[in-house]
Parts: structure tokens; sequence; C-alpha cells
């Protein structure tokens, strides 16, 4: 979930050839909001998170917050904690507004006043640490920032927008839950859907959107492989589950380095193995937990086909009995995100406008993260999506790390930070011009 940086020249290059334009006559107000209000509510976020669809506090207080805004009418319990707001302004289009608001299992070592010291039992039923460590608290604080001005500002827009505080995007589970719950049907059907992610890896005040792919599909696969237990000093007695587990990683890689095309991004990531508890047993089982990433469908399809074939195989190379095979479970998943084009080409002139060509930087993947706002946009759904990123680091942390300092830390680090000012002010003002424009007073407002 993160965008990446120009190299200098071609920075250099675009703020020569696009010079800023002037900054919308709302971005005073949402600064004015940041200081006397977002602030303090971001601080609140940051300081309690809360892990995926156990944000019972954060979506009390989002609810709290958006049915403060004149206009707005919501309803909680969305998908499990989701929350949905809709303000309405006569007729037109419909826009969804989504932000995400659940944080991670992670201790928090960011050296910041506000680090988070909460502590939650998760969905498994095991005591965590909790981070806001991928920046959804800049999201959520943005979406009411983002609601408050557009409530300010009807007379320069009419229809409907609908603002979704989603849970579990961690999990990828969020989205899929609220449109299972009637996203769709009990609340008015968007023509259009946006999001944006803070970025840690792009310089705090710029945007970047691609006009097509933006993250990959990501799929959790998990793998138990039984065994049968014996003493370690006597292997040839039973059938060992650490071996067996240990060739199916091997043999996974197979379906990246030798089953696929060259030039087709994928990946097989075995991040858990468990088995045994003591060194001199022979465990009765071995459990694997992996994630896959693809660009496409088809090849989406193809790992996971692959993957239960190759755990089948080494079952069946080791002399498993029926009932002892492999058992492949596929627990989670999402589909590629993807930028519809022209929605996207015609919002990236009008970030630009908002923020400052200068300001906004080609989108390049440079890793395969995922997001569950495909879950919104599917291509059966008739929705069209447009996602962006903003950055959250200041270039002063580019330039330390550049000259032998500490590395900016990633997502999903003990150590991420970002500067939430201009993150949630560009956020907002990004995301508040996006959606004046699709709602725009005017012959067709809002069409393409």
């Amino acid at each position: 979930m993160k965008s990446v940086l120009l190299g200098a020249a071609a920075t250099l290059a675009l703020v020569i050839a696009a010079p800023a334009a002037a900054e919308p006559d709302y971005a005073a107000a949402v600064r004015s909001d940041y200081s006397k209000s977002l602030a303090p509510l971001f601080d609140y976020f940051h300081r309690n998170p809360e892990l995926s669809f156990k944000e019972v506090n954060t979506a009390a207080r989002m609810a709290k917050e958006l049915r403060a805004i004149p206009g707005m009418v919501v309803t909680e319990k969305v998908g499990g904690t989701g929350v949905v707001g809709v303000m309405k302004n006569g007729p037109g289009p419909v826009v969804l507004v989504r932000a995400d608001m659940d944080g991670l299992p992670v201790h928090e070592d960011s050296g910041l006043t506000n680090a988070s010291i909460v502590r939650q039992v998760d969905i498994d039923g095991v005591d965590k640490p909790v981070m806001h460590a991928c920046g959804h608290d800049t999201h959520i604080t943005s979406l009411v920032g983002t609601a408050r001005q557009l409530a300010a500002m009807k007379n320069r827009w009419k229809g409907t927008i609908v603002f979704i505080v989603q849970p579990a995007e961690e999990r990828i589970g969020g989205a899929k839950a609220m449109v299972k719950d009637g996203l769709y049907t009990r609340f008015p059907k968007p023509q259009y859907a946006l999001a944006y992610h803070v970025a840690a890896d792009l310089v705090a005040g710029q945007v970047s959107a691609a006009e097509g792919l933006q993250y990959s599909s990501a799929d959790s696969v998990e793998i138990d492989v039984p065994g049968v237990g014996a003493h370690g000093a006597a292997p040839h007695t039973g059938k060992d589950p650490v071996y067996m587990a240990s060739q199916i990683v091997i043999a996974l890689q197979g379906l990246v380095s030798r089953e696929r095309g060259p030039l087709t991004p994928a990946v097989i990531t075995v991040g858990s193995f468990h088995a045994g508890l003591k060194s001199n047993i022979i465990s009765d089982m071995a459990k694997l937990q992996i994630t896959v990433r693809a660009n496409d469908e088809t090849e989406r399809k193809r790992l996971l086909d692959g993957i239960t074939r190759v755990a089948r195989g080494v079952g069946v190379m080791n002399g498993m009995a029926p009932d002892k095979m492999p058992v492949v479970r596929h627990t989670e998943g999402t589909g590629v995100t993807y930028n519809d084009p022209a929605l996207a080409r015609r919002l990236n002139a009008v970030l630009a406008n908002a923020v400052g060509a200068d300001r906004q930087v080609p989108m390049v993947q440079t890793d395969m993260g995922a997001e569950d706002f495909a879950e919104f946009v599917t291509p059966d759904s008739g929705v069209k999506g447009y996602y962006f990123m903003v950055g959250g680091t200041p270039q002063a942390a580019f330039d330390a790390e550049k000259a032998g300092g500490p590395p900016v830390p990633s997502h999903h680090s003990n150590l991420f930070k970002i500067t939430p000012e201009p993150a949630i002010t560009t956020g907002t003002i990004a995301m508040t011009a996006a959606v004046l424009d699709l709602l725009q007073l005017a012959s067709g407002a809002g069409g393409q």
C-alpha cells in the first residue's frame, strides 16, 4: 500500500514543466480545521488503535463526528464495525468516499509522544499490542475533514456522498463484509468510489495515482501438513511433517521461478512455519501460512491452483495415506485494485490543480502491496474506482537517510511514523477537490 518516489532528475523536470497552481479557496479552511479540531482527533486515534473487526471505540467516535455534521445520516455496525454516513444534496451522481480504520498487532517503538501503549485481544483470542503502523488514523481523520468541507459547500455541488468508515482492511476482509451486509442495496449505490492512502515513502504533501493498476491482489493461504509422530532418533518409524512442509516451501517457489512468465509479476511468501515442541520428537503436524500476490486474475488463479497441486504432490511423493494428505485453505483474499483509466486521468488533473502540479508525481509499482478497496469496484459492480496516494514523510527525513542517517521506516514497521498535518490536510484538500469535480454544478454534472 505504498507509492514510490521519483528520481531527483525526474522530479526536477516535472516541477519545471508544471508550475504550481493557486490552491483552492477552501484550503485555508481545511488547515484551520486541522489546527482547531482534526489534530486532536488524530491524536486520539493514534493513541487508541484497535485491531481488525475489533474497532468498536474507533467506529463509535467516527459515528459521533459524522453525526455532528449537518445533513449527515449515519448508520453503524455495517459489516461488523463499519460506519456509513450519507449526505444528500438534491439530484445528481452518487460518490463513495472510503477510509479504513483498523490498526495492526505491532508494539509501537516510534518514539512519538503520543505512541500507542494499547493492547487488545484479537479475533483469534490472543492478547496483542496494537499500533497504527499503516496510517489509517490519518485516513479517518481526513474523512471527517472532507465531510465537513463538503457540508459547508453545498452551494457548489449536487448529488449524494456516501462516507465509508471501513473495518479490517489489514485482514482484507472489511470491504467484502460491508458489501455483503448490503452496502450497495441498503444505501445509495455509487457511480464512483474514491479513497487514498498515506505513503511513508512519498514526500509529505505530494500525491500520486496510476491510470490503471494501483495495487496487486492479495491472498492468504494456510496449509496443514499431517505427519506420523515418532522418536527423533528413529525417523523411519514415522512420517516427518517438518521435512514434508520444507519440501512444500521450496517447491512453491517453482511456481514463480519456473512456471510463471518472466514478465508477469508474482509473489509467494511463506511467512509462518510452525511444527513440533521438542528437538527429539517428530511431531504429527506442521502448519504453513502463506501470502500470494499477483497483478491480474489469471495469474492469481494459477498461483492458488498451483499451491494446492504442489502440496498434494508432496504428500503423494512421501507416501501419505489419503486421509493424511496436506490440507490447503484459502482463508482470505482480495483482487487487484485498478483505477478506472478515464476517471483517473480526469481526477489526476483535478488533484494537480488542487495541490499543485509540482507536488503530483507518477505512480510506479515497486512492490506488490494490496488493498481491499478492490471489493468496492469489482468489474461486476459497475462502480468506477480511483485510489491515490498522499505523502507522509518530510523531505528532511529522506535527506537524512541519503546522508547516512536512519532509514525512513516502512509501513507495518514498529518504527513507522508520518507527519500528520501535511498528510491530513493534503488528503482532505485533494479528496474534497475530487468529489466537487464529480458532483459539480453544471449541465450533466458529474457525467463522463
